[in-house]
């Protein structure tokens, strides 16, 4: 096609620059996020797809001395311990963030994690404004109210953000049937 990126491929993840941001899913949200339960199976879900497929991934958390530690069902999965701990809502404006992205050739970012509507929207908007692409996994984020999550899905797609599912996103990444990588990630859907 004569060079001119289409709608369509601009929303296409694209699998040799993608990797998994997984925010703040710290252990004090745990009883004010609405459908916890959602949030942290499609968390393990792509996490571990994300594994199969041996893209990297990045863990953020905000505050942690007031909001504590990853929660550990999602830090028993993820392989790298280095998290990145932070102030700002922003994965973005924080002090290392788009260097670690940069230094992993991560510039189709799928984000996952809480709260919907703060540090997920936000980063998402950061990472527009650094020429990368968020992928914003819808049921593997949430906030405190569904109102707040839908609030958040909109503002980031209305600014540019791709708004997936979990399913999706694997599925896209693997792009084919057939192989090992997909008699994985079809098992960890079922």
């Amino acid at each position: 096609m004569n060079g001119i990126e289409t709608p369509a491929a601009r929303c296409r993840i694209r699998r040799a620059r993608a990797g998994l941001v997984v925010v703040d899913i710290q252990e004090r949200f745990a009883p004010v996020i609405h459908d916890w339960p959602r949030l942290i199976q499609n968390t393990l879900r792509l996490i571990r797809g994300v594994r199969i497929l041996k893209l990297p991934i990045l863990c953020t958390e905000q505050h942690p001395k007031g909001l504590g530690g990853t929660v550990p069902e999602i830090a028993a999965e993820l392989s790298d311990p280095s998290t990145l701990h932070k102030n700002e809502f922003d994965c973005c404006a924080a002090t290392g963030f788009l260097e670690a992205l940069r230094a992993r050739g991560i510039e189709d970012v799928i984000l996952c994690g809480i709260e919907a509507h703060v540090c997920v929207c936000q980063t998402a908007l950061g990472l527009l404004e650094a020429g990368l692409r968020p992928f914003v996994v819808a049921d593997a984020v949430s906030s405190r109210t569904p109102e707040n999550v839908r609030y958040g899905l909109e503002r980031a797609r209305d600014a540019g953000a791709v708004v997936v599912s979990t399913e999706m996103i694997l599925f896209e990444l693997l792009q084919r049937a057939g192989s090992d990588e997909f008699k994985q990630i079809l098992a960890l859907v079922k």
